[in-house]
């Protein structure tokens, strides 16, 4: 197949599209497939605003990341990371301070094996091939364990993929495991969608979803709000991707009530 190249692991399914290759068709990437791409039309049909969502929902992330540098945070652990893209979490906080370490987390085949591509002569940072709803996996993983020190304070990262989490996995269980073992200082930052700003729209993407290996369930704020349980939730609270801590004035274009995703960051007490 022309498309193939040696990014892509050996017996990857191609027909079943994935969210990360999505998000990274959205960003303007190009480790992603023709189902991928088909799943990309029908979600912008449903979604017209998803480019727009997807560049606020990478922002929020580059924000939060530098906002936990400066606080002193030297590590983090970056959940559902999907495929490499501009402005990853390891080179915005190596930027800042070169010796920050970095753990990414993905089950995504591609997202994996473009990952350990790009981070083979990087030995503050890598991936551990795991799902994100089994905590105690992604904890006790070889990879995690040598690169994060759980004595000092950790950047958890859930940037637009506890989404793909179902309420029958205990949502908030898995969170609490991911912040138990973690020292005070530590630090969350979330974002995920919802239907409180567009829930037409949020539903017509629901049922695209459908067809794909990653279903999506929506939350409300107070849903979200409630996940955030442990951690004292910092100004301006959970708001719409470009209302959190903004770099400039928003465009006229960006209407803070299209986000589709609401965001925030909380810092263990």
């Amino acid at each position: 197949m022309a498309e193939l190249a040696g990014w892509v692991p050996e017996g990857i399914d191609l027909e079943r599209p994935s969210a990360a290759r999505l998000y990274d068709y959205l960003l303007g990437g190009g480790h992603n497939f023709r189902h991928d791409r088909e799943l990309a039309h029908r979600f912008l049909q449903a979604q017209p605003n998803a480019r727009e969502i997807a560049r606020h929902n990478r922002a929020f992330l580059r924000r939060s990341v530098l906002l936990m540098v400066e606080q002193g945070v030297r590590q983090f652990l970056d959940l559902g990371s999907g495929i490499p893209t501009v402005g990853n979490v390891h080179e915005i906080a190596q930027d800042a301070d070169p010796g920050s370490r970095v753990v990414y987390v993905d089950y995504e085949e591609v997202a994996y094996a473009h990952s350990m591509l790009m981070l083979r002569d990087n030995p503050l940072a890598t991936i551990v091939q795991a799902d994100l709803t089994r905590p105690e996996q992604v904890l006790d993983a070889p990879e995690t364990r040598e690169l994060l020190d759980f004595d000092r304070p950790i950047g958890l990262l859930m940037a637009g993929v506890f989404h793909f989490v179902p309420d029958d996995k205990d949502p908030a269980g898995i969170v609490a495991r991911y912040r138990n073992p973690m020292v005070a200082g530590s630090y969350l930052a979330f974002s995920q969608f919802t239907r409180d700003l567009m829930p037409s729209a949020m539903d017509r993407v629901v049922e695209v979803m459908k067809t794909s290996r990653d279903p999506m369930f929506p939350r409300s704020h107070a849903e979200i709000t409630a996940l955030f349980d442990g951690y004292e939730v910092l100004e301006p609270g959970i708001v719409p991707t470009a209302l959190w801590r903004p770099d400039a004035t928003l465009d006229d274009g960006d209407d803070p009530d299209r986000a589709g995703i609401y965001a925030g960051v909380g810092r263990k007490a």
